[in-house]
């Protein structure tokens, strides 16, 4: 198997990177932490155009008619860029939703572990919705509702979970990497420093190991390659973000500073679509079944 991006899938994986970047840079993020709960509907039809909710879609009803390993690639990048609103339940009702490939319609659903995302501007609610009671958010760019769980999570919708902690375990890399190069203490970069330099060396483990784990799953489609790379993305994003707030020390707790805003996205990630206990409980019972799934990300 070949789990390296061809020069289509890099080319729009830059594509979209380049989109984010002029459309939804650190001034933007910061204005939409200023103003929560407000959804951008210019740059969600903005989306809808270049085609990232419609990237699974079929060619024959509208769509772009790639795969997983692209939508992986599309996710990884929002989650670097911290991108806000329900991407995952617009992009998996496109084709169910008129107006959702096309960014005209924002959709929200009801995931497996009881959660809603973005209610409140939803046009459209996927899921029994009733009786939702609104939650106080760590993260300030995701609104959220709660409701009793349905069942287990959509395996989809666990990769591109995962593909966009992977995204922001890699922002999180950058960053960490950047300022240990700038700041200095004693006339010398922090980034010179035993200590600073283990940590950002960790960080970029965990950073490609979950990177291998995703791109893989998004190959095989395996649901235990997924439930695994869901565990290692989750762990890359968060422990990521701790370290890199850590490389930066006090100013790493301002709110000034993005880190914290990568640290808080993390942590309410590892609650959709079913969380990690759900991922660990199927990797446990396939285990104990004897089943030969997981090889590609555990062995």
């Amino acid at each position: 198997m070949r789990f390296r991006p061809t020069d289509d899938q890099r080319a729009l994986r830059d594509g979209v990177r380049g989109l984010l970047a002029r459309r939804f840079d650190r001034e933007a993020l910061r204005a939409a932490v200023d103003r929560p709960g407000r959804l951008d509907r210019a740059l969600w039809r903005e989306l809808g155009a270049a085609g990232f909710f419609a990237l699974r879609l079929p060619e024959a009803e509208g769509g772009v008619g790639l795969g997983l390993p692209e939508a992986v690639l599309a996710f990884e990048e929002a989650g670097r860029a911290l991108l806000p609103g329900p991407l995952l339940a617009t992009h998996l009702a496109a084709g169910r939703v008129p107006g959702a490939a096309e960014g005209e319609t924002v959709v929200a659903a009801v995931d497996g572990g009881g959660l809603v995302e973005w209610l409140a501007q939803a046009d459209v609610v996927r899921g029994d919705a009733a009786g939702a009671v609104p939650l106080n958010c760590v993260d300030p760019l995701t609104p959220l509702h709660s409701v009793p769980a349905r069942g287990a999570a959509d395996p989809t919708a666990v990769l591109l979970t995962a593909a966009e902690q992977l995204g922001t375990a890699t922002r999180a890399c950058e960053l960490a990497v950047q300022h240990a190069r700038a700041r200095e203490q004693f006339g010398r970069p922090v980034g010179a420093f035993q200590a600073v330099k283990h940590l950002c060396a960790e960080l970029l483990v965990r950073v490609e190991t979950a990177r291998a784990a995703v791109y893989a799953a998004a190959v095989t489609a395996d649901p235990a390659d997924i439930a695994a790379a869901r565990l290692l993305a989750d762990e890359a994003a968060v422990r990521g973000a701790r370290d890199c707030l850590q490389v930066h020390g006090g100013m790493g707790f301002t709110w000034e500073a993005d880190v914290h805003l990568l640290l808080k996205r993390a942590w309410v990630r590892t609650r959709r679509a079913g969380g990690g206990t759900e991922s660990e409980e199927f990797l446990a019972r396939d285990l104990l079944s004897g089943t030969d799934g997981g090889q590609v990300c555990l062995r």
